[in-house]
């Protein structure tokens, strides 16, 4: 098995730390809104990935933490009107819904930042005492970044170009511009612990580092996150670590590509940011895991009304080999399992894996009607395969009723919608039109303008 390793930029075999044994942690959400459509590519990404290495016989301890002291929760909170722990509980059980929905397991571990202060205060505490952490007059304490030489390996940056070439916050208080918060002195009237330094709070960055040191040891096999995370937060991650241990802190890191709607950045800004339970609102949460399944997980996905359409037409695909079949869940070996999985040894590469799932789909639909007898041995093995991306856990039946649903608007009420298109683009209310055509293409009814008018098709079943 190989793995891309964001720190070396390269494929490496992966050589787990302990025989049979992977150590994992994963960056999580940051609970005071609802989780966005990233947080959902970051969730899929890796469940797939954990469980590919449980499906290749490896005992799997998967870390993904929780961030429920921050200063966006806390100016949630204010602004809510509720105590910090209301809102944090809120977010973190509409968090579990929506990973749920997307049939994504729980990780093995789920530590809260709040439950590990200790553990952040001891942490910094090694820092201070060995000189890479200094507390400032005004009790906040912070990370001496040009005392850590290796400061930029994952990114590949130099210190000098940082300064001269980023927005650093500027601060009196610090040595050095470059240097970042380990603990925040609490203001009046907000969340705090006892520290040697007065009442506060810890920084975001070591958080993680005491998190993750503390489930799984000063050294483990991978780090994982969003491709947001890589600077600064995994590399003061580094810093923090591997200087108060004095060990390498993670051998493999692996960040997920990023979501893109239509092509744009998605951004609250740009009117094009939305929550998973948004998405879920309109779309098969099956239809939505394909489509995040579907990329490479490094890279970029464009989120779109017709990439779900798509999305929906080739899930239907499989479904519909499955129709009609009692699939025998005995495993068996098969040249579909033998690419699906040389192609997830080489980095996880869903969109290779998958494509051996419709090769086997095609062979099903032959057998159906050719070789009766092997039909069950080839839906189970569909069945099987699919399961380890997350995919095919609905009966065909299910799924293809659901599909049927969703283009159930009578051939009067899409010409009434066609006609209301055409009303809104004569009055140049084109925001309207394009509403309505993408409405239309989210329920599969495709339409296509010419020279003699609209005319529609349905795409899906």
């Amino acid at each position: 098995m190989h793995i891309y390793n964001t720190l070396t930029r390269r494929k490496e075999p992966f050589k787990p730390l302990v025989d049979g044994k992977v150590s994992m942690y994963v960056c999580g959400m940051t609970v005071y809104d609802y989780c966005h459509l990233g947080h959902a590519r970051v969730m899929v990404a890796f469940d797939v990935i954990t469980r590919y290495l449980r499906h290749r016989g490896y005992d799997v301890t998967y870390v993904r933490n929780i961030t429920d002291i921050d200063d966006k929760i806390l100016k949630r909170a204010e602004e809510n009107g509720e105590p910090i722990d209301a809102l944090t509980e809120r977010m973190i059980a509409a968090m579990h819904e929506d990973e749920a929905r997307l049939n994504v397991l729980p990780p093995s571990q789920e530590p809260r930042a709040t439950e590990h202060i200790g553990d952040i205060i001891r942490m910094i505490e090694t820092l201070v005492e060995k000189g890479f952490a200094y507390a400032a007059d005004n009790g906040d304490v912070y990370y001496r970044v040009r005392k850590f030489a290796d400061y930029g390996k994952l990114n590949n940056r130099q210190l000098d170009d940082m300064r001269s070439g980023a927005r650093v916050e500027v601060d009196v208080h610090k040595e050095d511009p470059l240097d970042f918060v380990l603990w925040k002195a609490a203001k009046p009237g907000e969340a705090h612990w006892h520290s040697p330094w007065g009442d506060g709070r810890p920084g975001w960055h070591i958080e993680c580092s005491a998190m993750s040191t503390c489930c799984l040891g000063d050294t483990f096999d991978i780090h994982g996150g969003g491709p947001d995370l890589t600077f600064p937060h995994h590399e003061n991650e580094i810093a923090q670590s591997e200087a108060a241990t004095g060990k390498t802190y993670v051998n493999t890191w692996m960040h997920a590509g990023a979501v893109r709607v239509n092509q744009e950045k998605m951004s609250k800004s740009l009117g094009n940011f939305f929550t998973i339970r948004d998405v879920l609102a309109e779309h098969d949460p099956e239809v939505v895991r394909y489509l995040l399944v579907a990329s490479h997980y490094r890279s970029a996905i464009n989120y779109s009304v017709d990439s779900l359409v798509e999305a929906r037409k080739s899930l239907t695909r499989l479904y519909t080999a499955l129709d009609g079949v009692n699939a025998d869940e005995q495993a068996a070996a098969s040249d579909a399992a033998e690419r699906f999985t040389a192609a997830m040894d080489d980095d996880f590469n869903t969109p290779i894996a998958l494509a051996a799932l419709f090769d086997l789909a095609r062979d099903l639909n032959r057998a159906k009607s050719d070789q009766p007898a092997e039909a069950p041995r080839l839906a189970g093995e569909l069945k099987r395969l699919a399961g380890v991306l997350g995919l095919l856990q609905q009966t065909p039946q299910t799924f293809l009723k659901g599909a049927q649903q969703q283009v159930a608007l009578s051939e009067e009420e899409i010409e009434a919608k066609i006609a209301e298109r055409q009303a809104a683009k004569g009055s140049k209310d084109f925001a309207r039109a394009d509403a309505i055509r993408d409405e239309l293409a989210a329920l599969g009814i495709i339409l296509k303008d010419s020279r003699e008018g609209t005319t529609w098709v349905i795409e899906a079943p």
